[in-house]
């Protein structure tokens, strides 16, 4: 390929990484809280009963969840990588193409997930106390799978073509239309876990068909003709070599997260209401780290594209200079708040506690998660998205072992201490990965 140089500045990188991950993290931020609401409403209107049962079907949504953005993160390096060359003639028939394709999949999953949702609860050692109300909310939830499949394919195509603003005012509607929908249906109607479930599906539709509609209005790119054809077999090949890989990095992550919930359901439901709560905050909380790694990954894509290999190293020097910022804030944010927030959730003085003590031995490691992002997302903006899937699988099986063999070390936790263990990991084989492609001269 050939190699530019377009001599922008630190700081006009700075700008565009800050400008592109900006309304990344705020549509992020509004996405978890909108999944927050669901647990916040039950929580303190219901129970914690009803906090344990939403936070226990959180492994079994998140297998679907991550396949879905696992795939579409390729697709938005294909995306990135075409726009940066000009090449764009194929734009529709990639979103044509891929829409029809996860849509129909995880329809057909969907439907699976709801036959099979007693087996999978069985399987995952739900407590009994919570095991009907996390039954009726696990049913309902699946309904929305296909079109969250959708919404990020276009998701991905819009981040492309460098505009992150859409997908945020897309969570921004589904926001609003989440937490209406909880009050009436779960505050008012009283209708407990499935009020909360049926309000984050309607939610989900609200946001696919906005992003859709704007899609189309706003980008002559991202209008899809059925003249031209919808399904295109050399555009399907491009997506599955960048979109597989990750897939099945995330799919193996989201099974490895069910044995992980498995383990941790050992532990009771008061442990397994404060860690899943624990997780819901960091979930917020770790946002700035994964949208800004989504924001080097697509700026490096673009200039890969372009052939201006010089601008993707200078993208990855700043990206780290901020993430590590941003880490480090993170960790002093939620340490000393971590336990308050969970406290909002409804939960008992004793499971705020064991949330405040996750936090305490778990923030400190945000650092390494932030470093092995913003190298992350280098490497996979080149492509090289077989060493990341193959990185971030390798990590997940560090954490399962470490949790597993250390329990009896450090109680639970070990829940803490594994994944922090595993992001060390990951950083490390990212690192690696660098200067062994781009060693230092």
């Amino acid at each position: 390929m050939e190699t530019k140089n377009t001599g922008i500045s630190t700081k006009q990188i700075a700008a565009q990484l800050a400008a592109f991950s900006a309304p990344l993290i705020l549509s992020g931020i509004l996405q978890q809280l909108y999944n927050w609401v669901d647990a916040f409403v039950v929580g303190n209107v219901n129970g914690e009963t009803s906090l344990a049962a939403v936070g226990g079907t959180t492994s079994i949504i998140n297998f679907y969840l991550l396949a879905i953005t696992g795939f579409t993160l390729g697709l938005a390096i294909l995306f990135a990588q075409r726009y940066g060359s000009g090449d764009t003639e194929d734009y529709p028939k990639i979103l044509s193409t891929f829409s029809i394709l996860l849509g129909a999949v995880f329809l057909a999953a969907a439907i699976i997930g709801i036959f099979f949702a007693p087996a999978l609860l069985r399987l995952m050692n739900t407590p009994e106390d919570i095991f009907s109300l996390a039954l009726n909310y696990l049913q309902i939830i699946f309904l929305g799978i296909p079109f969250l499949a959708v919404y990020n394919v276009y998701s991905a195509a819009l981040r492309g073509l460098g505009d992150s603003r859409a997908p945020f005012f897309a969570v921004l509607i589904s926001s609003v239309v989440n937490v209406v929908l909880d009050i009436l249906l779960v505050a008012v109607l009283g209708w407990n876990v499935t009020g909360a479930a049926i309000a984050t599906v309607a939610s989900q539709i609200a946001m696919t068909v906005y992003l859709i509609l704007y899609g189309s209005r706003k980008y002559a790119l991202l209008c899809i003709h059925i003249k031209d054809g919808l399904f295109d077999h050399a555009v399907l090949i491009a997506g599955l070599r960048l979109g597989l890989p990750p897939t099945v990095q995330s799919c193996v992550n989201a099974f490895g997260n069910l044995i992980l919930q498995n383990f941790m359901n050992g532990f009771g439901s008061q442990t397994v209401a404060a860690i899943t709560t624990a997780y819901r905050v960091d979930s917020i909380v770790i946002l700035p780290i994964l949208n800004l790694g989504s924001g080097i990954s697509t700026l490096t894509a673009q200039s890969y594209g372009a052939g201006d290999s010089a601008r993707s190293r200078r993208i990855l020097a700043v990206g780290t200079v901020l993430m590590t910022g941003v880490s480090l804030l993170m960790t002093f944010l939620v340490i000393p708040m971590g336990g308050h927030l969970i406290a909002l959730f409804g939960a008992s003085a004793a499971t705020v506690e064991i949330g405040r003590d996750f936090f305490r031995h778990f923030a400190v490691f945000y650092i390494f998660y932030g470093l092995a992002n913003a190298i992350r997302g280098h490497i996979e903006g080149i492509g090289d998205v077989v060493y990341s899937s193959m990185a971030g699988i390798a990590a997940l099986l560090c954490r399962i072992f470490i949790s597993y063999t250390c329990v009896s070390l450090f109680g639970t936790t070990v829940i803490a201490y594994a994944e922090g263990f595993s992001w060390i990991l990951l950083m490390l084989l990212f690192l690696f990965r660098f200067l062994w492609k781009f060693p230092v001269k």
